[in-house]
């Protein structure tokens, strides 16, 4: 990631200069932007106080937008009570024409416009009845939060195929162009490539100086799960946030989306299907449990990103989806783990503290017999392991052997509601069938065949398991990443994602990857299929996605 002396952005002057000809062309000013997002970046690395950010900007950002902090009780009340006029005079206020956003909201009044324009009337997404208020004003939003989701990527496994790019892209009715998700190679000072991959979605940071520049709070962070949103139906689309962001993961909308809110609402119903799900909630992909439209695509005229599939965590897609995003559940090499943050148990937390374990039980899922198969094997044979082994079909020592090691290294191996807790479940019902068979698994026989054990002196006692050993074991199997990290740790955003592997050095450069976005293809609500776009390496009509800069 080229970082210059003279640029505040951490992924250089080039990329700094980008921004700072994009937001050139918006109806914000452009300077007030670029000294928002330097100090944004102040604030979480701790060169300066919050409250001395606000005041220092509060003046200008009043001047510039006519709003600088989260709704009051009386403007909400307020917006409530003008929502049906504001809401008609909404109508005609295009981008392109006399009246501005940003006009109409002077005219509104600081008071009216800190709800943000999504308050004075329904839009494409929002409600019919009542208006859509920014966070303080939301019920449910000040849940005590036991929930902080993320990930851990596991860039090593990592093949490069863009199924995550691409489930992505397709559950959420992007545009072309439009990569939510990115996957990227890289060389690095001659370094090896073949391990230089990155993986980069939204890193959902805990301290997101996006929403620090935010005026309007479209660009918030979700509190009963740490979720950073943006909502649709109050951001003005001054695009700060992207100029404030370290990572490059916000995105504007240009043109109307390709497709449309009514063919959304019929993919959830079809991607809902027969799950179990939450009757009290929305099921349209577009609104949250606070009533928010923060998920799928953006309308015309504001930010979008990655979301981490906000609809799917408040179970509306599915109670079985909870706990589950589209890149993760297409990534074949299970490089992907989503989970709670706050929980040692969860997938990431748990891969991140033991990858051999994790990469090990993600390989030899698929080899796991059913105990079907192992009743049917073992009819007849002996109960000791040479005699098991030989019977089976589909067993052999070393896949018993890495099966046991797992079990010796997990605590709580098969409980809990985590989805590798699943993987688990089926090596427990193996070994379910093996011992009702008859072979003790937990026996110096087994242990010490599977060099799982030492064997004891004539005069000492059996001692069980090895921990070590199975630990040693699951590395030799499956390996260990050469380091973990976040990105831009320096930064103090604190980001929820933990990558496992390479972590890209200050001249890393962008190369070809194994496959070509424009080789994969993706189907929308509406049927049609479009190809994906590197927007990394080829930068797009202005008009549509915008100039997405070269820099890492």
């Amino acid at each position: 990631m080229s970082t210059e002396d003279e640029s505040f952005h951490p992924l250089g002057q080039e990329w700094e200069n980008e921004l700072e000809t994009m937001l050139d062309d918006t109806e914000y000013d452009s300077d007030l932007g670029m000294q928002m997002a330097e100090d944004a970046m102040r604030v979480t690395k701790g060169e300066l106080s919050e409250a001395d950010f606000h005041e220092k900007y509060h003046d200008d950002v009043m001047e510039e937008f006519g709003v600088d902090d989260r709704p009051t009780e009386e403007a909400y009340e307020e917006a409530k009570k003008n929502a049906g006029g504001f809401a008609e005079m909404l109508k005609n206020v295009d981008s392109d024409g006399e009246e501005s956003r940003r006009g109409m909201m002077k005219k509104m009044g600081a008071g009216a416009a800190f709800v943000g324009l999504g308050a004075f009337g329904a839009s494409e997404g929002g409600s019919e009845s009542e208006p859509n208020v920014a966070a303080a004003a939301q019920e449910g939003d000040n849940t005590e939060q036991d929930v902080q989701w993320g990930m851990a990527i596991d860039l090593e496994r990592c093949d490069g195929c863009l199924s995550c790019v691409e489930a992505c892209a397709e559950e959420n009715n992007l545009d072309r162009g439009v990569n939510w998700m990115y996957v990227l190679d890289y060389e690095d000072n001659g370094v090896d490539t073949s391990r230089n991959r990155l993986v980069r979605p939204c890193q959902h940071c805990t301290d997101a100086p996006c929403e620090k520049v935010c005026p309007t709070t479209a660009r918030h962070t979700r509190d009963n799960d740490g979720l950073v949103l943006t909502d649709y139906d109050v951001c003005i689309g001054c695009r700060y946030c992207q100029v404030a962001c370290p990572y490059g993961v916000n995105y504007f909308q240009w043109d109307e989306p390709d497709i449309t809110t009514e063919d959304i609402e019929e993919q959830a119903q079809e991607m809902m299907g027969d799950h179990d799900h939450d009757d009290d909630m929305p099921h349209d992909h577009m609104t949250d449990q606070r009533g928010r439209w923060v998920d799928s695509r953006a309308p015309r005229g504001v930010m979008s990103k990655c979301t981490m599939c906000p609809t799917r965590q408040d179970g509306a897609m599915g109670e079985d989806r909870v706990a589950t995003t589209a890149c993760e559940e297409s990534c074949p090499p299970d490089a992907i783990q989503f989970g709670n943050m706050f929980d040692d148990s969860s997938d990431p937390q748990a891969y991140a503290d033991n990858p051999a374990r994790g990469r090990a039980l993600a390989d030899i899922n698929t080899s796991v017999p059913s105990p079907a198969a192992l009743e049917d094997d073992l009819d007849g044979a002996d109960d000791d392991l040479e005699s098991v082994l030989e019977a089976s079909e589909d067993l052999d020592q070393e896949t018993l052997q890495i099966m046991k090691a797992i079990e010796i290294v997990t605590d709580d191996f098969g409980e809990g509601d985590a989805s590798h807790t699943e993987y688990e479940q089926n090596i427990v019902e193996a070994f379910d069938a093996l011992e009702a068979h008859g072979l003790d698994l937990d026996s110096e026989e087994v242990l010490v065949g599977l060099d799982l054990a030492d064997e004891p002196d004539e005069d000492e006692e059996f001692d069980g398991p090895d921990e070590s050993a199975a630990q040693t074991v699951l590395v030799n199997d499956a390996g260990e990443p050469d380091s973990n990290f976040q990105l831009l740790e320096n930064m103090g955003t604190n980001p929820n994602i933990i990558y496992l592997g390479n972590e890209p050095g200050p001249q890393a450069e962008q190369i070809d990857g194994p496959v070509a976005y424009e080789d994969v293809d993706f189907e929308r609500a509406d049927g049609s299929e479009v190809s994906l776009v590197d927007n990394r390496k080829e930068v797009l009509d202005e008009m549509t996605a915008g100039d997405a800069g070269v820099s890492l």
